[in-house]
């Protein structure tokens, strides 16, 4: 019996000191084996009288199981010492925020749109709509522009084929939104035709629109946001006002310096530019032109349906990516149409 004690503690010393896996393995092979230790002297029983063999099997029996107990033991520390070991080399920082799926945001030029709308519906504007692909009436000659004028020209407008693969000069994608005042007066007056007195129109028309013209400062895909007030007795000052005040709400600068100089339009008479000039920023002092504008020609009202002797009206059309650009600090048109993430982020 003492030498199976003094097995045991020899067995429970070697498992201590191993620090690996196999080597663990060799060792319990030493006592546990086929040809181990324990295992010799349970092989060796049989040879006892039967009285001994009895108690010799017992207390071999409590040795073996004291034995593969400590092996066990080890062999739980060793996997988890070797998990620590694991863990500590692939240390993941659980106090990061997780990977989540990024969030798009609303385009600069939306953004521009829907304040350009909000702050007209303040005044009481109402926002209208029509169609992209247009006729050749609804688009030039409803507005005043005779069959020779430039902006006919296939140079300067996208006009549609027919099933024969022709040139149709009379169906083309709008250039600009100025169609849909002309749909606006006819829908109106239709609408009011059984009144003595024909309520004020007050819209703005917000769209895309068409041309060929492609450069840092122009693309042949572009957004106008136009604007008609029909009714009697609307002046110029009324158009001076309504405009001013929008350009300083929009900007958010009470000392905007606005001015109209004169220009020309086939659709409206008189006519002017509408010209900005920043009082502060890295564009202090100089004009930019923001718009164009004037008093509703008496032909474009007659093409309405409105009698120009009893009303009269202004128009206002105005670039909102040129605003955008302008509000944003944007130097290239282009970046607006490009798709590109980096550039799109930065609005979120």
């Amino acid at each position: 019996m003492d030498n199976l004690d003094q097995l045991v503690s020899s067995a429970l010393t070697d498992f201590t000191t191993v620090s690996e896996p196999a080597r663990l393995e060799d060792i319990k092979a030493r006592y546990l084996g086929k040809d181990g230790s324990l295992t010799v002297l349970l092989k060796g029983l049989g040879k006892l009288p039967p009285d001994e063999r009895k108690i010799a099997g017992a207390a071999i029996n409590i040795a073996k199981t004291r034995v593969e107990s400590a092996l066990t033991e080890r062999r739980d520390a060793l996997r988890q010492v070797a998990l620590e070991s694991q863990l500590a080399a692939e240390a993941l920082d659980v106090t990061l925020p997780g990977r989540t799926q990024s969030r798009g945001s609303i385009h600069p030029v939306m953004r521009t749109l829907d304040r350009i709308e909000q702050l007209f519906r303040s005044i009481g504007f109402d926002v209208a709509d029509g169609p992209e692909i247009e006729s050749d009436w609804h688009n030039f000659t409803a507005l005043n522009t005779p069959e020779n004028h430039p902006a006919r020209s296939m140079h300067d407008t996208f006009y549609l084929l027919d099933a024969d693969g022709k040139v149709r000069e009379d169906v083309l994608l709008r250039t600009h939104t100025s169609p849909v005042q002309i749909r606006t007066l006819l829908a109106h007056v239709e609408q009011h035709k059984h009144l003595d007195r024909m309520p004020e129109i007050r819209v703005i028309c917000p769209g895309r629109v068409y041309r060929v013209d492609s450069d840092a400062t122009h693309s042949p895909m572009f957004h106008q946001v136009e604007g008609l007030w029909v009714g009697e007795d609307v002046s110029f000052a009324d158009l001076k006002g309504a405009i001013a005040d929008f350009l300083r709400r929009f900007f958010e600068s009470d000392d905007l310096k606005v001015r109209f100089r004169p220009s020309f339009f086939p659709f409206t008479e008189p006519s002017a530019e509408i010209d900005v000039a920043f009082m502060h920023g890295p564009m202090e002092g100089r004009w930019l032109e923001i718009a164009g504008c004037g008093m509703v020609h008496p032909n474009v009202l007659r093409f309405g349906g409105v009698d120009p002797e009893k009303y009269t009206g202004f128009a206002f059309g105005m670039g909102p990516d040129r605003l955008t650009m302008l509000r944003y600090g944007i130097n290239d048109l282009r970046l607006f149409f490009d798709g590109d993430l980096r550039f799109l982020s930065q609005f979120q």
